[in-house]
């Protein structure tokens, strides 16, 4: 996969799809990288433009000192979609992937015409919390906070699971100083007074058993972006895109018929 040079960060992205379709961009969550969107895209249709990349600090992406802001993030996107001359997308974003498209979508309205909000919130979390995660994460390493996350993540009944055992391998590998970074940048965001104020298609998903973003979060998140929409899906958590990627893949090419990024 090719790298994006943007001057202090490189980005590790894809770029699938005509050059003139519809474009579909894709932010993945805290810990992970853009390979969570793999059975996702396997089920979309193939007359879309789709560009997935790892956040700085994660991936193939390179690893500037921690902390980050959320400025930093939303930055290297809106600059990342400069170079591959993607305009209008309908972005979709997962967790922190979520805050960076409300974020983006609040900056940048030429790069953004519709919001897919996958367990994420304008807030997560308190910075107290995020303080004490980030000095376990220091103390122990990415595997003193790994079992914690995923059972947060999935449904007891996916504990023991292969798609748990090859979650846990790329959470554990993700670099700590990028993970580190990102931690900031969501401790410091509070996302509900610019949310507010957009005017644009958005959908919302949750997983019933999410116990980072549970439902209501995220729903009162959409509840900010009047005429949204918000899907719950069942028997998954955090990371629906993981392990339920038919019904994401399902909702989300509905979405993309109803805000006109895909043909009916």
């Amino acid at each position: 996969m090719p790298l994006a040079d943007l001057g202090d960060v490189q980005l590790n992205y894809r770029l699938l799809g005509p050059e003139d379709a519809p474009a579909v961009v894709f932010a993945h969550a805290l810990g992970t990288d853009q390979t969570i969107w793999d059975k996702v895209l396997q089920r979309l249709p193939q007359n879309i433009r789709v560009l997935t990349f790892d956040l700085r600090g994660h991936g193939g992406s390179s690893v500037p000192p921690a902390p980050y802001s959320m400025g930093n993030l939303i930055r290297d996107v809106e600059r990342l979609m400069e170079t591959c001359a993607i305009r209008d997308s309908l972005f979709v974003g997962l967790s922190i992937g979520g805050m960076i498209a409300q974020g983006l979508a609040v900056k940048r309205l030429d790069l953004v015409r519709a919001l897919v909000l996958s367990n994420t919130a304008a807030k997560i979390a308190t910075p107290e919390i995020w303080t004490r995660r980030m000095d376990t994460l220091r103390r122990g390493g990415m595997p003193a906070i790994s079992v914690d996350t995923l059972q947060r993540w999935f449904p007891r009944s996916a504990w023991k699971s292969d798609v748990y055992a090859a979650t846990q391998t790329l959470l554990e590998r993700t670099d700590v100083e990028g993970y580190l970074g990102c931690c900031a940048a969501i401790a410091g965001t509070d996302f509900y007074t610019p949310t507010s104020g957009l005017r644009l298609p958005a959908l919302g998903i949750a997983g019933t058993e999410d116990g980072s973003t549970p439902p209501d979060l995220v729903r009162e998140t959409l509840d900010l972006i009047p005429g949204s929409q918000f899907t719950l899906l069942r028997r998954t958590g955090h990371v629906p895109p993981i392990d339920q990627p038919e019904a994401f893949a399902e909702r989300l090419t509905s979405f993309m018929k109803d805000t006109g990024q895909l043909a009916k």
